[in-house]
């Protein structure tokens, strides 16, 4: 992944690199760092950032089944978020 994609893949996910960082578990230091002097930005970081969003789509949805009058939807979005949660 290049530096210029990843950029533009953590405004497109609303993160900026301090946030990122932290999810991470990474120093804002060392993130930062990826700009600089021609390092490049790791071979995970592609992965991650694709999960996130995966993740974030995945709560829209839970959410939008939590929403509905269908106990069955409730039920699955419940045991879907009980997933989720297990995996912190």
């Amino acid at each position: 992944m290049e530096y210029e994609e990843y950029r533009r893949t953590l405004k497109e996910l609303k993160l900026t690199i301090k946030e990122f960082s932290k999810l991470i578990n990474t120093s804002y230091a060392t993130v930062i760092k990826w700009s600089k002097d021609g390092r490049s930005v790791p071979s995970w970081v592609e992965t991650w950032l694709k999960l996130y969003k995966d993740k974030q789509l995945l709560q829209k949805e839970i959410e939008k089944l939590k929403n509905n009058d269908c106990e069955e939807y409730k039920a699955l979005a419940k045991a879907l978020q009980d997933i989720i949660n297990k995996e912190k």
